[in-house]
């Protein structure tokens, strides 16, 4: 007998396109968000959207209350649940990148409250998943959280968005496929939980950023709808599986490692673009995946090799011998890899020379 029960929520309501920020209100008021928001925001985006929807709310006769985050902490997070307690903030808005986001959102878990997602960069789907993600020390930590009542994504913004953080995004979202595919791995081998529709939306996302690699260029909205709406699906996967699986395996693995080896060296998508091409190789072989993640890669002018990434080539056998243990997650990775075949991955794919 099939007993079991999942809860799966999601976004109510997910608007793109251009100028969308101007409707604000409009979503706040179809949601029946009653009350004083706080925007959870950092400076540059304050400046460019914050602000212009903070003053669209006042002369409605809403006064947002604001807090504006430097970096993404812990302490960060308590920040903005004193502030919110403290102005009694009936709903968080995090505006920005995923810095802001995931910090809004993770507050909102917290407090029990909902939040809005405003992105105003395609750099990760954290923008509407239910997971955040939040750096401690030499690690990373993600936890369970919410996904927002709505995401307001507006492409003009996106698209002015610094290059470099639109094809992290991408990068983020080509990863997908060594994700599920070390998700249907320990599927098959330790019997961990795997959902078909999950692993198909995740796959999905991955197979439109491929498809249309030719397409996503600097300054384009059309680029901005195609990584948004990706990114959109990719955040939904995960809420439908319940977990990160559909969008995180192996390559998070080692783009974690990177983080403790060589912080701030690259960005998160990045690191799991050039991890996705070496996992995508030992689950694959010569098959020819791993050379499709890494020309769609080059083609949006994302990172392919360690030397792009700014990291040298040492540090890159380093993470991929030691990632596996950073959590209790299987993937290809399996109980570890010895240097000399990491070695061999590594050149073999082109990501050390």
């Amino acid at each position: 007998m099939f007993d079991k029960s999942t809860w799966i929520r999601l976004p109510r309501n997910v608007v793109v396109g251009k100028g969308v920020r101007s409707q604000f209100l409009e979503v706040v008021d179809d949601l029946h968000l009653r009350g004083r928001p706080l925007f959870v925001t950092s400076p540059t985006p304050r400046s460019i959207a914050a602000e212009p929807i903070a003053a669209d709310l006042e002369a409605a006769g809403i006064e947002p209350a604001v807090v504006t985050v430097e970096r993404a902490s812990f302490e960060a997070v308590e920040e903005v649940i004193e502030t919110a307690e403290a102005e009694e903030a009936a709903y968080l808005v995090g505006i920005g990148g995923g810095k802001a986001i995931d910090i809004a959102k993770m507050a909102s878990h917290h407090l029990e409250m909902g939040f809005c997602s405003v992105p105003t960069a395609a750099s990760h789907d954290g923008i509407v998943s239910n997971r955040g993600s939040v750096p401690d020390g030499d690690t990373r930590h993600s936890v369970a959280a919410e996904p927002p009542l709505a995401v307001v994504a507006d492409t003009e913004l996106l698209a002015d968005a610094p290059w470099e953080l639109t094809t992290a995004g991408c990068a983020d979202i080509i990863s997908n496929y060594t994700a599920v595919m070390d998700w249907r791995l320990a599927h098959r081998l330790k019997n961990v939980e795997y959902s078909g529709f999950a692993g198909a939306l995740a796959e999905m996302t991955a197979e439109i950023l491929v498809d249309n690699a030719d397409h996503v260029r600097p300054g384009l909205e059309e680029s901005a709808w195609i990584v948004t709406k990706a990114l959109v699906s990719s955040g939904v996967a995960m809420s439908i599986a319940g977990s990160s699986r559909p969008a995180s395996g192996a390559e998070h693995l080692f783009s974690h490692q990177l983080d403790r080896l060589a912080p701030d060296a690259a960005l998160h998508g990045h690191q799991v673009g050039v991890g996705s091409i070496m996992t995508a190789y030992l689950h694959d072989g010569e098959r020819g995946l791993w050379q499709d993640i890494r020309d769609a890669l080059d083609s949006i002018d994302a990172p392919t090799t360690a030397a792009e990434l700014g990291i040298d080539d040492e540090t890159v056998i380093e993470a991929l011998t030691t990632c596996h243990a950073i959590r209790d997650r299987y993937t290809i990775l399996g109980d570890g890899m010895n240097e000399e075949a990491a070695r061999e991955v590594a050149t073999t794919t082109g990501v050390i020379s």
